[in-house]
């Protein structure tokens, strides 16, 4: 029988009169490290057939769980998937570490081309499960931070996924409330 691991940790950036305070305390086992990383060490980004449909499914999962709360859905854009893509794809090569290393560049990245007021994240890994993203989403709602990121008042996602040789799988979702 394959071992089956899920750790999760989240963070939460707000923006206020140009400053950012980032609240990323929570990861299961230890705490985060404060020190942040260029935004991406992988160039481009690609959006494997395999991991499109987890994807998807992520998005509608969170939707699903805003809508019975009665919160407005989140809508999923490319941009913000892109860099969360990325993030997964470094995390699953140990490029970075499993954290949220890094956080501030995307989100500068995804200011580019979005203006927001504020921007959240959450990330996971999990391995020796038939479905990954599922696993993810039932941790994070377990999660009071991660759950917090998820109930938020934001207006967009962007979730990106990737898988390394041992088969382990990292999520990362990016929450933004656009202006």
């Amino acid at each position: 029988m394959e071992k089956r691991l899920t750790k999760l940790i989240f963070g939460l950036l707000v923006l206020a009169a140009g400053l950012s305070s980032c609240d990323s305390s929570m990861i299961i086992g230890q705490s985060l490290p404060s020190e942040r990383t260029p935004t991406s060490t992988v160039s481009k980004s690609s959006k494997p057939a395999e991991f499109a449909a987890m994807e998807e499914s992520v998005h509608q999962q969170v939707n699903q769980y805003r809508q019975s709360r009665n919160l407005p859905p989140l809508k999923l854009d490319a941009r913000i998937s892109e860099q969360a893509r990325i993030h997964s794809q470094n995390m699953a090569s140990g490029k970075v570490p499993f954290s949220h290393n890094g956080f501030e560049g995307r989100v500068k990245a995804i200011a580019k081309s979005i203006p927001y007021r504020k921007a959240g994240e959450n990330v996971a890994y999990n391995m020796g499960y038939s479905n990954p993203g599922k696993q993810a989403v039932e941790g994070w709602i377990k999660s009071p931070g991660h759950r917090k990121n998820m109930e938020g008042d934001f207006n967009l996602t962007g979730i990106g996924i990737s898988k390394n040789a041992k088969g382990e799988y990292y999520l990362t979702q990016v929450f933004i409330k656009g202006r």
